[in-house]
Order: C-alpha cells, then sequence, then structure tokens
C-alpha cells in the first residue's frame, strides 16, 4: 500500500473589492452633460432620467455589495462652470466586520463657477468589528455652492444589532479659492461601544448625520432648519455657511427629519429619486 502524503494548504491572499468611478461634467446649450466617464472594477455610475428636474443626478453603485477590511473604493467628480449636479448612492453602504485591514473610501469633487452640487449619499451602515477610513475633499470656486450630507447609523436598531468594537474615521475638508473653508474629524474606536456612549461624544445614539451647505448658507434657512431638526440635533450659519448635525436612536427616526432637511436645502432638485424607491 502506498503511503500519501498529505498536502500542504497554501495560504492565498484574500481578494478584495476595489472600483474608482470619474465623472466630468460640462455645460452645454443650457444643460449639464457628461464631458467624461471613467469607470473601474465594483465602482460603477448611472444617470437616472430625472425629467425636467433643475439638476443633473449621478448615482454610484458600489457591485461588491459593501466593504470590509482592506476594499478601496474611490469617486472624483468635476462639476463644470454653471452646472446643476446631484449624487447619490443606489442604497446604503454597508461596512462588514474586518478580519484585518480596514475599507477606504475617498472622495474628492470640484464645483466650477457658479456651479451647485449636492453630495447625497445613502446612510451607511457600520457593523461590529468593522473599520472604516473615509474622506471627503471638495474644492469650490468663488462663487460655487455645495450641499453636503452623510449619515451614519451604528448597526440597524430592527435587527437587534449592537456595536461594540469598530473604528470609524471620517474626514471632511472643503476649500473656496484655494483657502480652506471646513474642516472637520471624526475618529472612534477601536472600543466603540465604550466611547460613543460618553455624553461629549455620540450619548448612545443609533445613527448620526451632519448637513452642511456652503456658498447659500446664510441665515435665512436656519430657524426652518432648527425647526426640522428639533431637539436631537442642532444649527449655525456663519461666513456664509450653514452646518448642521442630527442624531437619533437609528437611521429610520433619523431619515424622518434627514429628508425634509435636504429637501429645504436642496431647493428645487429636490430629493434624489434614489431615496424614495
Amino acid at each position: 500500500m502506498t503511503a500519501v502524503t498529505p498536502v500542504q494548504h497554501m495560504t492565498a491572499g484574500q481578494q478584495r473589492a476595489s472600483g474608482e468611478a470619474r465623472l466630468v461634467l460640462k455645460p452645454l446649450l443650457g444643460r449639464t452633460r457628461i464631458g467624461a466617464l471613467y469607470q473601474e472594477g465594483c465602482a460603477k455610475l448611472r444617470f437616472p432620467r430625472c425629467g425636467d428636474r433643475e439638476a443633473f443626478e449621478a448615482v454610484l453603485i458600489n457591485t461588491s455589495g459593501g466593504l470590509t477590511g482592506g476594499d478601496r473604493l474611490r469617486l472624483s467628480a468635476s462639476i463644470g462652470p454653471g452646472c446643476r449636479a446631484q449624487m447619490t448612492t443606489q442604497a446604503c453602504e454597508k461596512i462588514y466586520k474586518a478580519s484585518a485591514g480596514e475599507a477606504s473610501v475617498s472622495t474628492e469633487i470640484e464645483v466650477g463657477r457658479a456651479a451647485s452640487f449636492a453630495w447625497l449619499p445613502q446612510e451607511t451602515i457600520v457593523f461590529d468589528r468593522s473599520a472604516l477610513d473615509r474622506s471627503l475633499d471638495v474644492r469650490l470656486a468663488g462663487d460655487a455652492s455645495a450641499l453636503i450630507v452623510e449619515a451614519v447609523a451604528f448597526g440597524r436598531k430592527a435587527m437587534g444589532e449592537r456595536v461594540a468594537r469598530a473604528s470609524f474615521r471620517d474626514r471632511w475638508r472643503i476649500w473656496r479659492d484655494g483657502r480652506m473653508i471646513h474642516a472637520e474629524d471624526l475618529r472612534v474606536g477601536p472600543d466603540f461601544g465604550l466611547i460613543a456612549g460618553r455624553p461629549a461624544l455620540l450619548s448612545g445614539a443609533g445613527a448620526i448625520a451632519t448637513v452642511l451647505l456652503a456658498g447659500d448658507g446664510d441665515t435665512r434657512h436656519l430657524d426652518a432648519v432648527r425647526s426640522i431638526i428639533g431637539e436631537n440635533g442642532g444649527a449655525s450659519a456663519w461666513s456664509g455657511k450653514l452646518l448642521a448635525r442630527l442624531f437619533d436612536t437609528d437611521a429610520y427616526s433619523l431619515r424622518k427629519r434627514l429628508v425634509p432637511l435636504i429637501r429645504l436645502l436642496n431647493g428645487k432638485a429636490g430629493l434624489p429619486r434614489a431615496w424614495s424607491i
């Protein structure tokens, strides 16, 4: 009988999701049109028919279905002079448990003269033992305007999920004519459950959102914004900016206030179609 030598198992590198999308919009005959489009890997852009809506709409899709440690997703967009555009996501982005490393998401937006842009992704859901490093850089021309919204849910309350350990970093840099006008960093973890419960941080909130209106953020919106937000958050306006922060027990409760807030601040463009599907 011939002895069989056991085959040694080879450890192969785990496959990681990687995606990049680049979009250039330009004015043509009084309308906003696609000037250039590049898509690679799991990042896709789709452009729904929006009828007579004021703003051109783009929808970012991550075909990998979510992100985990080692995954990379990058988006860049250039909004030409006089263009009106908004960008959202097909669904909530899910950040899953990471066995090693962290997921990386970077977004770079350039908004040209007399142009307006709204960055309106649906909520990011952060799961237990996940790790995410996210950055947003927006460069505005002197008379450009931008509405920026980011909402994050820590687990799903309806599913009984709780985030005890996770690492989450969110970095914003907003520039106008090469001068930084807004900067913030949020970094929580890895003992997320202990840190997030502190009153000076999240105070146990299950979902949070930050809303920034730059370029049309004077005080005329402030009273209406504060009325929508209510007691679970606050808003201020200064130097051409309006900044609002919201928190709630879960993403559903947060969205009930976030939707009318976007409708108010996004003008005739209103709410992206993907939000209402």
